[in-house]
């Protein structure tokens, strides 16, 4: 059996590979950007390792033996379901592989913007970390006593709303229904924006959920709250999320996704010096690359064995 990794991997991703992968199964790992290599390996491959680049209806149409489309991660918003589905190619996912890298990820934005961190580290390489304006040292804060609202509640929120209850943050959350034994208290998205000092993404994108966070919903939350979002860009309206940046309505933002990724230079959110950003790796570390090679190892073997596999969306 072969199998493509559509991946820029790291040394240490391929000596994993190597060492984990068993006899009767090949794995090709081929960078996003090497277009040439990646269609010739498609051409006999039974399975895609996908992770961020779109496998679109094209990609799955110069796939003639492929058989399962393995999401390295949770989101299959960059997966043609339709396309796949009607090639008969099952779709699988992982969720909770990258749960406890995203939770750290959320708490370190959180944190990063609370305290200024981006900026004070740059005074202090440019040794000017004690001439710092006094008026920025008032703009500092702690987690505790804050309010923090969860926007979805799965599970990166339900983990991170532990954290921060021990924290001594108060925790809203808000979902399609009230979830039992949550951490945190339901409410509505209107009175979650309204009442938190910290919101914070965590749903999928969908049709129903593109631009959630938009003039409106941004103009609904409370003036120097700060914005989060480890989950998907385009459950954001970037022009408005940079005018409630601007205007000071917010008054700082995390950011690992945005709305076209990777993020050009020239995107405005990035001269502003309240933002924090980093480029989709909320879900990367060794940690999560080894248990999602194990998910993907046991679902080729079922692949190979006619059994049903695990987390199957399609």
């Amino acid at each position: 059996m072969k199998a493509v990794l559509h991946y820029r991997s790291s040394p240490g991703f391929r000596d994993l590979i190597a060492s984990r992968t068993p006899d009767w199964l090949e794995i090709v790992v081929v960078e996003e950007a090497d277009t040439g290599t990646f269609a010739a390996a498609m051409g006999d491959t039974e399975v895609l390792f996908h992770v961020l680049q779109p496998v679109t209806a094209a990609v799955i149409r110069a796939a003639p033996r492929l058989r399962l489309i393995q999401k390295i991660g949770v989101g299959v918003n960059t997966i043609d379901l339709a396309a796949a589905q009607q090639r008969g190619i099952a779709v699988a996912n992982m969720p909770g592989t990258n749960t406890p890298a995203v939770v750290e990820m959320t708490l370190l934005l959180m944190l990063a913007t609370l305290r200024r961190l981006t900026a004070f580290d740059t005074a202090t390489r440019q040794g000017r970390g004690w001439q710092t304006e006094l008026t920025s040292l008032d703009a500092v804060g702690e987690i505790a006593g804050r309010t923090v609202g969860l926007v979805g509640y799965g599970a990166v929120a339900s983990r991170l709303a532990e954290v921060l209850n021990a924290l001594g943050a108060t925790l809203l959350y808000t979902a399609r229904q009230p979830k039992a034994g949550a951490a945190a208290t339901w409410c509505s998205l209107s009175e979650l924006l309204q009442q938190s000092d910290i919101v914070s993404l965590h749903l999928p994108l969908t049709a129903q959920s593109a631009n959630l966070m938009n003039a409106k919903t941004f103009g609904l939350m409370k003036p120097g709250s700060i914005f989060i979002n480890t989950a998907r860009g385009g459950l954001v309206d970037e022009a408005a999320l940079l005018d409630a940046l601007r205007s000071g309505r917010l008054r700082a933002a995390g950011l690992d996704v945005f709305a076209t990724e990777p993020v050009a230079a020239h995107n405005p959110l990035l001269a502003l010096e309240q933002v924090v950003v980093t480029p989709h790796i909320a879900w990367l570390t060794p940690q999560t690359l080894e248990r999602s090679l194990a998910v993907g190892l046991e679902n080729c073997r079922r692949l190979r064995d006619g059994v049903p596999l695990l987390h199957r969306v399609v």
